[in-house]
């Protein structure tokens, strides 16, 4: 009967393994923690080229130090997570200040606008829609613009208009629902 271990003894077993020199425990090693390490020098350093290098060194020195690690109760991944995080910041750290006003927002901030696809696609919806608002009557469509785009009340409507009120819910209900059957066709 084969006992199954536990993730912390996996790792403890691989760790003894790579301080004896075992290159298939040490990819075994990375296999299941560089995602998780490598998460770590991101958040740190903010760089994705520079958390490379940091991951890379602290693999390096987990090879180094692999001997370094005694089960002791605490985890393993503790002592991984506390060895990278320390490079990452000790990186940080070492990085040279820049003046502020060299700073360019455009190479920090990332560009959250919609791509080329998107307005694409929008341009398209918007055709379509203003194509379905020209098969409404004139005064129908300009209740829905009025309403949906420029953000009228259907009581502000009522008032300019001199519509009632229950009229104008139901003009803007009809003529919601023909522009749905529109557009889904």
């Amino acid at each position: 009967m084969t006992i199954q271990k536990t993730p912390h003894e996996e790792i403890e077993e691989l760790l003894a393994r790579i301080a004896m020199g075992d290159r298939k425990a040490f990819s075994a090693l990375y296999d299941r923690t560089s995602a998780k390490l490598f998460g770590i020098c991101l958040r740190v350093l903010g760089d994705r080229a520079e958390a490379e290098e940091a991951l890379q060194e602290a693999y390096v020195r987990i090879w180094n130090r692999a001997d370094a690690y005694r089960v002791n109760g605490f985890s393993p991944m503790t002592w991984l997570i506390t060895l990278t995080r320390n490079i990452a910041v000790d990186r940080r750290r070492r990085r040279p200040a820049r003046p502020a006003e060299a700073l360019d927002l455009a190479d920090t901030m990332p560009d959250t606008g919609p791509g080329p696809e998107d307005i694409t696609e929008e341009r398209s919806e918007a055709q379509r829609l203003h194509a379905c608002l020209r098969e409404l009557p004139d005064d129908r469509a300009a209740l829905v613009r009025s309403a949906y785009l420029d953000g009228f009340t259907y009581a502000e409507l009522s008032e300019a208009t001199g519509i009632k009120l229950n009229t104008v819910r139901t003009w803007l209900r009809r003529s919601l629902i023909q522009l749905r059957e529109c557009l889904a066709r």
